[in-house]
C-alpha cells in the first residue's frame, strides 16, 4: 500500500492556506532578518520583549557553564535539576498556588492535565475557540467532549446542568491566540461553583503581560483562589521556552504520578530553568514594560480605526485586523512585507471560514516610531486587498 499525498498538498495551495517555515536569520526581537533581509517584526509573542534580554542571556550562559546543556532525563529518573526545583517554587510563588509542575510544552502540559485527570464516565466542557492543544487534550482524554459558544457562560452553565458526568472540566484560554480578546472567567467560576466543575484556565498569553505583577489573567479579573488548574507557558511573556501547571499539592502530585507526558519526555535544559527564573523576576519588577505596551496598543488600535479597518476587541498585545478572505489576506500580509514588515496572515483552519486575518503582536520591544511606521504603510496598503470595514 502506498500513500498518495499530493492531492492534500495540492489542495492546500489552492485554498492559499498552504504554510511553510521562515528561517529567521538573527534572534527574536524588535526585528526579524529573513533571506539577508530585515523587517519590523510584528508577528512575535515576545510580548515583554525578554527573549532577547541581556540579563536573561547571561543567566542562561551561566547556568549552561554550570549545569551544561541536556538535563539527560526526565524529571523522575535523574533529570529534575535545582535549576527546575527553583523555578517551580518561583512560579508557585508568583501565581498564588501550593505549587507548580513544568512541562516541555503547552501543548503537553495541556494534554498531560486531561489524560492524568479526565477519564470515561467524565465530562469536559471547552470554548468554541480554545487553542487546539485544549481541544486536542479535551479528544484525547476519553471523557465525553462538548464545547460552548465563545466567552458564552450562560450556554457553559445550561451544559453543566444538564451532565451527569462524574467530573466536570471546564476549559477555557485567559486570552484567546487569534482573536486577543479575553474569557469571563468570574461568569465561569460561578457556573463550575453551581454545577460542581473544576475550572482550568490556560494562560499562555496573559502570564506576565496581565495584572500589574504580571500575574496574568486570573489575577487581572479577580479569580485566582476560584481556578482549581492554571497552565501558564514561559515562551511568550517571559521570553524563553517550556510551560507549567500550577494548582493545589494534590493536584501537582496527581500530575506527576498520572500525567504521561510529564513522565515519559526529557527534562528541559536546566539553562532554561534558570534563565526564566531571570525573566520572571524582570516581568515582576519591570512595570514599565507592561506599561509601554498598553501605550502602544492604545496608539495602534486607535490609529488603525482611523484607517477603517476591521479590529477585534482586544485590549491585549494580539490585534488582529479581520479580512475575511485568505487571499485578501494574503495579499496585505505579502504587501506589508514588501514595505519592511513582517506580519503572518492567519487562515482556516487556525481560524473559521472566512475570518481570515492579519495578526499583529506587539511588544515591549517596540517604539512608538515603529507603531507609527506601520500605520503609515497600512494607509498606503489599504487598496490592495478588500479589507473588510
Amino acid at each position: 500500500m502506498t500513500f498518495d499525498l499530493s492531492a492534500d498538498l495540492e489542495e492546500r495551495h489552492r485554498q492559499h492556506r498552504y504554510r511553510q517555515p521562515q528561517i529567521m536569520e538573527g534572534p527574536c526581537g524588535r526585528h526579524a532578518v529573513v533571506n539577508g533581509q530585515r523587517y519590523l517584526n510584528f508577528c512575535s509573542n515576545d510580548y515583554l520583549g525578554l527573549a532577547n534580554d541581556a540579563d536573561v542571556i547571561r543567566a542562561f550562559q551561566q547556568a549552561a557553564n554550570d549545569w551544561g546543556v541536556g538535563s539527560g532525563a526526565s524529571h523522575l529518573v535523574c533529570g529534575h535539576q535545582r535549576p527546575h526545583q527553583d523555578l517551580e517554587e518561583a512560579l508557585a510563588a508568583h501565581t498564588g498556588r501550593e505549587r507548580a509542575l513544568l512541562f516541555s510544552t503547552g501543548y503537553m502540559a495541556n494534554l498531560g492535565v486531561m489524560s492524568a485527570l479526565l477519564g470515561k464516565g467524565d465530562g469536559v466542557f471547552e470554548d468554541r475557540l480554545n487553542h487546539a492543544s485544549l481541544l486536542d487534550g479535551g479528544l484525547l482524554s476519553g471523557a465525553r467532549f462538548r464545547r460552548f459558544a465563545h466567552n458564552d457562560a450562560e450556554a457553559l452553565a445550561s451544559q453543566l446542568q444538564r451532565s451527569e458526568a462524574r467530573r466536570k472540566l471546564v476549559v477555557a484560554d485567559g486570552v484567546f491566540s487569534m482573536d486577543g480578546d479575553e474569557a469571563p472567567l468570574a461568569d465561569y467560576a460561578q457556573a463550575c461553583e453551581q454545577h460542581d466543575a473544576w475550572l482550568m484556565v490556560d494562560d499562555a498569553h496573559g502570564i506576565g503581560v496581565l495584572d500589574a505583577k504580571g500575574r496574568g489573567s486570573l489575577f487581572a479579573q479577580g479569580v485566582n483562589e476560584r481556578t482549581q488548574i492554571l497552565m501558564g507557558t514561559l515562551g511568550k511573556g517571559l521570553g524563553t521556552g517550556g510551560a507549567f501547571v500550577a494548582g493545589s499539592q494534590q493536584l501537582i502530585e496527581t500530575l506527576i504520578q498520572f500525567a504521561r507526558t510529564f513522565i515519559y519526555t526529557t527534562a528541559m535544559p536546566a539553562a532554561v530553568a534558570a534563565a526564566t527564573r531571570v525573566s520572571l523576576e524582570k516581568a515582576q519588577q519591570e512595570n514599565w514594560r507592561r506599561e509601554k505596551l498598553a501605550v502602544l496598543i492604545a496608539r495602534f488600535r486607535q490609529g488603525v480605526r482611523q484607517l477603517g479597518y476591521a479590529l477585534m476587541p482586544s485590549q491585549t498585545p494580539i490585534q488582529p485586523i479581520l479580512i475575511g478572505s485568505d487571499a485578501d489576506a494574503m495579499v496585505l500580509s505579502n504587501a506589508l512585507r514588501e514595505s519592511g514588515f513582517l506580519i503572518t496572515a492567519i487562515r482556516p483552519p487556525t481560524v473559521p471560514e472566512g475570518q481570515a486575518r492579519l495578526r499583529v503582536t506587539l511588544s515591549a520591544a517596540h517604539e512608538t516610531e515603529d507603531v507609527d511606521a506601520l500605520l503609515v504603510a497600512l494607509e498606503a496598503n489599504a487598496g490592495t486587498q478588500h479589507a473588510s470595514r
